[in-house]
Formats: structure tokens, C-alpha cells, sequence
């Protein structure tokens, strides 16, 4: 065949996707929006779940650092046969100058192998061992997240008898050495 027997056809023109709507190459402002939206608003409520978690954490925090006193209390007990003054505070239990100077200080050894001088919000510790208002022998206690004292969120342990319970904290602690004899 030759050139000139070739019989040339024109094209046919397509419509443009945005004409016709069969096809679109993107995506609307609309569309794009309310995706965020979507996005913005899962991120809320998963964010909430973490933050009240973390609230939570810090509860579990203190009442562990409070038993873990405790019972350094406890053992600062059977040393001293007494509980740390207001004075001392429970600071004798980490640092030897915080000692009464007429307690026997051969005796005195770190009951606490980490300094907790506050509570997770920052507070020092609440310790009251001349004159007990809740506990038999020693009061300790957070004043918890909000900061204030006697309000609900208050995390607690009162020294009791041995056949007692003590505080917030449970009847799983156990209970302070009895100060009397056999």
C-alpha cells in the first residue's frame, strides 16, 4: 500500500473527567475536612483515656512510695523502739543528720535506699509521730491531686493496732511492730 491510499481519520476528542463525571482526580475540600474532623475527634478521645490512665498511675505511684515508708518506719521501729519524732520527720529515714541528737546514732542506718522527700504532685509528705490524730502510733498520708488536705483524693495510712486496718492503702500492708511486751 502506498502513502496515498492511507485514509487518515480524525481523532475523536474525549470529554475532560470533569465534565463528563465518570472520574475525578482528587479529592473536594469537603471530603478533606471532614476527615480531619474525623481524625481530630478519635485523637480526643484516646488522648482523655491516656490522661485519666496517667492520673491513675500517679495514685498507684504514691500509695507504693507510702507503704515502702511504711515499712521503713517500721523498721526504724525495731532500731529506735520508737517512731521518728516531728522533728526527724520521715527525712531520718534517708539522711543520719536528721537524727534526735540523743538518739543512740550507732543504730541509724539508710531505711529508705531513695530519697522521697514529696509525693508525685510534689508535696512533702504529711507525718505527724509525736501526736497521732488518725493512727495509734503515727499518722502519713498525700494530700493527693488536688493538693488540699482533708478532701476526698487523700491517700493515707494510719499506724493501728495489729488487729486493726490502717488507711486508704488496704488490708494487704501489714500492720506496724505492737509496742508492747510478750
Amino acid at each position: 500500500m502506498s502513502a496515498s491510499n492511507l485514509i487518515v481519520l480524525p481523532r475523536r476528542h474525549r470529554a475532560s473527567p470533569a465534565r463528563s463525571g465518570r472520574s475525578r482526580g482528587g479529592f473536594t475540600l469537603i471530603e478533606i475536612l471532614i476527615v480531619i474532623a474525623i481524625i481530630l475527634a478519635l485523637g480526643a478521645i484516646v488522648g482523655v483515656a491516656l490522661f485519666k490512665r496517667r492520673d491513675q498511675a500517679d495514685v498507684d505511684t504514691t500509695k507504693i512510695q507510702l507503704k515502702q515508708i511504711k515499712d521503713a518506719l517500721d523498721l526504724f521501729y525495731l532500731d529506735f523502739r520508737r517512731y521518728p519524732n516531728d522533728d526527724e520527720g520521715i527525712a531520718v529515714l534517708w539522711d543520719k543528720e536528721q537524727l534526735d541528737p540523743d538518739a543512740d546514732a550507732t543504730k541509724w542506718k539508710q531505711y529508705l535506699a531513695t530519697k522521697i522527700p514529696t509525693d508525685q504532685w510534689g508535696d512533702e509528705w504529711g507525718y505527724r509521730g509525736e501526736e497521732p490524730e488518725h493512727g495509734e502510733k503515727y499518722d502519713l498520708w498525700s494530700w493527693g491531686p488536688d493538693r488540699e488536705d482533708d478532701t476526698d483524693d487523700d491517700i493515707t495510712t494510719w499506724s493501728q493496732s495489729d488487729d486493726e486496718e490502717g488507711g486508704d492503702l488496704g488490708s494487704d500492708l501489714p500492720a506496724p511492730p505492737s509496742s508492747g511486751g510478750p
